[in-house]
């Protein structure tokens, strides 16, 4: 089976992770991947397989005879998706050779435009992958679970000489909490790549140091006939906390290295309000500059507005994995040659957001993060082609070929 025909099966399996909720996995319906591919695995003939009660899928490839002392290299990705857009059905539409141009998302009023997303006219010819535009795609990352399982089943099946191999399948990733619970015991590999970027020959290992901010602005409420000198609007007072924030740092104003505040949402009244944010930063001394932006701003209120009209909670999520792969540069540079190898420019680029592997690599698992070939994340317009996934595919099998004849190099 190829990467195309298994992500469009994924995909239909809805697996919206819930950030509101303090069950593991949060959302039960991430199990129904899990087992599915639990069993697609094992018809593999990949019999150490395994899915834990928190809903994480380890599994393991016995090396070919002779490779037994070559590196554990891992592959990993995650099945949970965004809640956003992903409330019904999922519909996955494939337009073959596809010509570059608008392309509506079926009834939903929503067309994929090169106008918004400039890289398509470079798709012209391939198959194209996409929603019909009422929900998410689903690409993230189940691609990436595609590409893993095409992966294994080509080592399997043309029996390309390899050393062991170790896979997971991780749940929540969309709420930063999919390293959370991964055993690295259990998965057993001396390093490993995240298979969760866009384009296909992504190579990323740096990432945002990244937190969560909630403001909760307490108001006084009374009449408004005799509130001179006695009401604080809470709703007016959270309109104020924002515009004390940068205005061109968004993520709207920014690229590349440079960090932004995020607001993901707000409500409110006169009596209480709250405003949330997430907060991202490449540096990590200008990432501390930027929390200490948020505590100045809970001063000045409380300052002008009363004590305790503004208090603050600041969640850090993780952290900029670069220190830690500076260390196993080897993995960057393998990834480089794979993609020359299968006829790809490797593109390193900084990762605007993180990835399990940012967390893992803190955790003693050095893992950088590849492309899946896909875009448009997190939305209705996601897309992805077969093509780019199949290349993809191509690296991973491409590093295991390169691992395999790299003598023991095992860790310690």
């Amino acid at each position: 089976m190829n990467c195309c025909d298994r992500l469009l099966k994924y995909v239909t399996i809805r697996t919206p992770s819930d950030e509101e909720s303090s069950s593991v996995p949060s959302s039960a319906c991430q199990f129904e991947l899990a087992w599915h591919l639990h069993r697609e695995l094992f018809t593999m003939g990949i019999t150490d397989v395994k899915v834990n009660t928190k809903c994480y899928l380890y599994a393991h490839i016995p090396p070919s005879p002779g490779y037994e002392d070559r590196p554990v290299i891992g592959f990993i990705a995650h099945m949970d998706t965004v809640s956003d857009f992903c409330d019904h059905r999922i519909i996955p539409v494939v337009h073959s050779d596809y010509d570059g141009r608008d392309l509506p998302l079926g009834d939903s009023g929503r067309v994929l435009s090169p106008e918004q997303f400039p890289h398509l006219s470079g798709l012209k010819g391939r198959t194209l992958i996409t929603s019909d535009g009422t929900t998410i795609l689903g690409a993230d990352d189940k691609a990436g679970i595609a590409e893993i399982m095409t992966m294994a089943e080509r080592l399997m099946e043309e029996e390309i000489p390899h050393g062991p191999v170790a896979i997971a399948f991780t749940p929540d990733e969309e709420i930063g909490l999919g390293a959370s619970n991964f055993d690295l015991e259990e998965f057993g590999a001396d390093f490993a790549y995240t298979l969760d970027g866009d384009t296909e020959g992504e190579i990323q290992y740096e990432n945002f140091n990244a937190c969560r901010a909630e403001f909760k602005i307490t108001g006084v409420n009374v009449h408004p006939g005799s509130a001179k000198d006695i009401m604080v609007n809470a709703s007016l007072v959270a309109m104020e906390i924002n515009s004390l924030l940068p205005p061109q740092e968004t993520p709207r104003d920014t690229e590349g290295y440079e960090g932004f505040y995020h607001l993901t949402d707000m409500k409110g009244d006169v009596a209480e309000a709250v405003l949330r944010y997430i907060v991202r930063d490449h540096q990590a001394d200008s990432f501390e500059k930027r929390k200490q932006k948020l505590h100045d701003i809970v001063k000045a209120m409380n300052q002008k507005y009363g004590r305790g009209t503004v208090t603050l909670t600041i969640t850090d999520q993780y952290r900029n994995m670069a220190e830690i792969i500076a260390g196993s540069m080897h993995l960057i540079e393998n990834a480089e040659q794979a993609c020359r190898n299968v006829g790809i420019e490797p593109l390193i680029l900084p990762i605007r957001g993180g990835t399990d592997g940012a967390q893992l690599s803190f955790k003693g698992l050095p893992c950088p993060n590849l492309g899946t070939g896909g875009h448009g994340y997190h939305g209705p317009y996601e897309h992805i082609t077969a093509e780019g996934m199949e290349a993809a595919c191509n690296v991973a099998i491409e590093l295991v070929k390169i691992y395999s004849r790299q003598g023991t190099g095992r860790q310690s």
